[in-house]
């Protein structure tokens, strides 16, 4: 059983209700089709129900069994806008403006979520990561606790050489362009939580430099080195480690040679990039080079599941990220 196999098994075990905002798009379609038919969660689509319906029919999908909700003219419209309105104003938002947003699919969805009518929602095929975070971190906040949203991708490689039997998770490549040393540290703690709750193994977390523990000297290198050494203050029962290249983080030959001492060098499952230009490149290169499975970006820290997609994503990776948002949902 593959790995998202696995996570679909689990979603199945008390299936959630995950709000997909871009019903026009006709891979979320597909999507809606497929996730139905397997029944590891039910599907909410905000959208022109006739329009919806008229697609589907069109591409012979078939979406019976989801739920659609015209943000539009929708019954709860008047009812959420004040919802809206109420949550929002402090920070300077009218009724009239909350009314225009509530029309919104993605604002309405996040409602949904806000109001537990749904579990977690996923959206991004056709919008942009702010367009689906803005949202999101508007209507439901942040973790208590939390310093810092973040996200992570997960990579399913078809061989089993690197990671965990092939599974890797790479942070962030979707939303913080230029973390400070605080911050990476925070993303190192969190992806580690994240990894141990979807894919149930200890997390052994590589910090990423073009250095490998002092064998070059920069700002960059020391603002990694401070991340690495923070992380292991906040959080040591954690396996974290760094400075680490690449090579030397993944590869156990290499990290015998270049960081024979490290408790994580060659055996890394979760790779901590230093900036997001870093992140998002060696996530897409590693995807389409290596032929591996990609699911996310997933957000951690947000309050309730969302997660965010890449506008190049298939089918299969909408699939994929509902089954995960269902995962976190159960947690």
């Amino acid at each position: 059983m593959s790995f998202i196999d696995e996570i679909k098994e689990l979603a199945k075990t008390k299936v959630k209700t995950i709000v997909l905002p871009e019903a026009t798009d006709i891979r979320t379609l597909e999507a809606t089709a497929k996730i139905t038919k397997e029944g590891f969660a039910k599907i909410v689509l905000i959208g022109n129900k006739e329009e919806i319906l008229k697609l589907a029919k069109e591409y012979n999908f078939d979406i019976s069994k989801a739920e659609i909700i015209d943000s539009i003219n929708s019954e709860k419209h008047e009812e959420y806008s004040t919802f809206l309105y109420e949550l929002r104003k402090a920070k300077g938002m009218t009724l009239e403006q909350a009314k225009e947003l509530v029309k919104d699919p993605v604002y309405f969805g996040m409602i949904m979520v806000k109001k537990d009518e749904a579990d977690g929602l996923v959206s991004g095929a056709a919008h942009s990561t702010a367009d689906t975070l803005r949202p999101a971190l508007q209507i439901l906040k942040t973790k208590p606790g939390t310093t810092i949203v973040s996200t992570f991708n997960l990579l399913i490689l078809p061989h089993k050489d690197y990671g965990e039997d092939g599974v890797l998770m790479f942070a962030d490549c979707g939303l913080n362009p230029k973390p400070n040393s605080e911050e990476l540290s925070e993303i190192a703690i969190s992806s580690a939580q994240s990894f141990k709750k979807l894919v149930k193994k200890e997390p052994k977390v590589a910090m990423l430099s073009y250095s490998t523990l002092g064998s070059a000297k920069s700002e960059d290198v020391e603002k990694v080195q401070e991340a690495t050494r923070l992380a292991k203050e906040k959080a040591p029962e954690l396996s974290i480690d760094g400075e680490l290249q690449l090579d030397a983080a993944i590869v156990p030959k290499v990290a015998a040679s270049k960081a024979p001492c490290s408790p994580v060098a060659g055996h890394a499952n979760i790779l901590v990039f230093p900036d997001l230009n870093a992140g998002n490149i060696g996530y897409k290169l590693v995807e389409r080079l290596a032929k591996a499975e990609a699911y996310g970006p997933i957000c951690q820290g947000i309050a309730k599941p969302v997660n965010d997609l890449s506008r190049g994503c298939k089918a299969d990776d909408i699939v994929g990220a509902v089954a995960i948002t269902c995962l976190q949902a159960l947690e």
